[in-house]
């Protein structure tokens, strides 16, 4: 047995002989009930779409505009797009940009109110609606016309998937089209060669990173760069200590439960970071999880089908995935969140524009998607072999204990705040000044909760 092996079978939600059993009975634990899928890859796909009750031609000759970031979705729904168009008529003009470089424009796109994108991906829902961004969408979907809700099935959404995208008064303004969940990722070999456990805790967490590190390799890989998209790990640290982002209208990161997250986080990465780690996004960590550079790393699930992928990782038969740690005596709660696809309020191609939204998150396409490893929002996606085949079983079954764990309501009070982006800022500037020593934990996040109130007060 491969050392990598034995430290697997140490994981709580590990099993060498998982079978499609146990993966869907854990499955339903924490989601509502499995619908198997009534087709499978040998049918021919157009026959799944054939049942639906929706006249597939009725937009043909339109012209619809996709935006969002290079990304797992993006990736998988790329190649399928040519089908779209040939069930459809209605062609997509695809424009996928670095995440970073793509959420810096799209909000100065959409403010001066351009009618592209038709579709764009999303992540602060409360911003959007409040600026009038986003095209409220409870009235296609009872639009019988547009959508055969029978076909679509919403009970085959992941719970998590079927309450994000509510807003008050239960309008919907986007439709989620992945699930992910904050994840330990671990270099198995590593920590056979020195007989270490899975970290469990946080302590255990900060004794292994300074244990396994080295000249040639760094503990453990976290986002440290100072900007609003580097928070779901950071996050993660401030929810499993028992804090909030945001509470009654104010940010609560200068809480003590959310200054001592911060103080740990602060410590692993610069006791047992990599050099230069203050300026990490999430390509950064992945990449040196890749290339053997650090030998533990926190991010999103998501990484799990680079992580197998032996064409891209040198880590593909080693790498260990495990539920995100806890402070003892608690339960970790990690961040979850559904990246999300909106309609521009703008488009003047909204129905159609809608049709590809239910077309690209249906099940067919979904099952589709998830053969290329994608973690869809569909529970029949999640229990196909094709996915299991492509993601990992293990993998698979961490991010759904990480997705159990988790608390919808924290980080929908986050990313649904019409301030979310510079309340992310102001957080992920302080925890950048913690990580490179610039300043102590309560200094930092003190300071930055109240730059954070200053811009909500306006």
């Amino acid at each position: 047995m491969a050392p990598s092996e034995k430290l697997r079978e140490k994981l709580p939600c590990y099993s060498r002989s998982a079978s499609r059993r146990s993966f869907v009975k854990g499955l339903g634990a924490a989601l509502p009930a499995l619908a198997v899928p009534r087709w499978c890859f040998a049918e021919d796909a157009t026959a799944a779409y054939a049942n639906a009750a929706i006249g597939w031609k009725q937009f043909a000759g339109q012209t619809i505009t996709l935006a969002g970031a290079i990304h797992p979705w993006s990736n998988a729904i790329t190649p399928l797009l040519p089908d779209f168009t040939k069930l459809t008529g209605i062609n997509v003009v695809p424009d996928f940009r670095l995440e970073t470089t793509y959420l810096g424009a799209l909000p100065v796109q959409l403010n001066r109110g351009d009618s592209t994108p038709d579709v764009f991906m999303f992540t602060t829902y409360g911003q959007g609606i409040s600026a009038g961004w986003l095209e409220p969408l409870n009235a296609y979907y009872s639009d019988r016309s547009l959508t055969d809700l029978g076909w679509y099935d919403e009970n085959d959404l992941l719970k998590t998937a079927r309450a994000f995208p509510l807003w008050r008064g239960g309008e919907r303004y986007a439709v989620p089209i992945t699930s992910e969940a904050v994840t330990l990722f671990i270099n198995g070999d590593v920590l056979a060669a020195k007989n270490l456990p899975v970290p469990r805790t946080f302590d255990e967490l900060l004794l292994t990173a300074n244990a396994v590190k080295t000249d040639e390799m760094s503990g453990i890989a976290m986002r440290a760069q100072a900007g609003g998209n580097s928070s779901p790990p950071a996050m993660s640290f401030v929810f499993s200590y028992g804090g909030v982002m945001v509470e009654n209208n104010k940010a609560a990161f200068g809480s003590p439960e959310a200054i001592a997250a911060i103080e740990i986080y602060g410590q692993l990465l610069s006791q047992a970071g990599p050099g230069g780690v203050s300026g990490y996004e999430w390509y950064h960590v992945l990449d040196d999880f890749l290339q053997r550079r650090t030998a533990m790393a926190i991010d999103s699930s998501n990484f799990a089908t680079d992580i197998s992928n032996p064409a891209r990782s040198h880590v593909a038969g080693q790498a260990v995935f495990a539920a995100f740690p806890h402070v003892a005596g608690r339960m970790s709660v990690p961040f979850m969140s559904h990246w999300q696809a909106c309609i521009n309020s703008r488009s003047r191609n909204k129905r159609a524009a809608f049709l590809f939204l239910l077309w690209a998150t249906s099940k067919p396409t979904s099952l589709r998607t998830a053969a290329a490893g994608l973690a869809t929002t569909r529970t029949s996606a999640w229990s196909s072999e094709a996915f299991k085949k492509a993601f990992g079983v293990q993998a698979a079954e961490a991010a759904l204990t990480n997705l159990q764990n988790a608390d919808v309501d924290r980080a929908k009070a986050i990313l649904f705040h019409p301030q979310s982006r510079p309340i992310l800022d102001a957080f992920m500037i302080g925890v950048n000044e913690v990580v490179t020593g610039a300043r102590p934990a309560k200094i930092a996040m003190t300071n930055a909760a109240e730059k954070a109130n200053a811009t909500i007060r306006g």
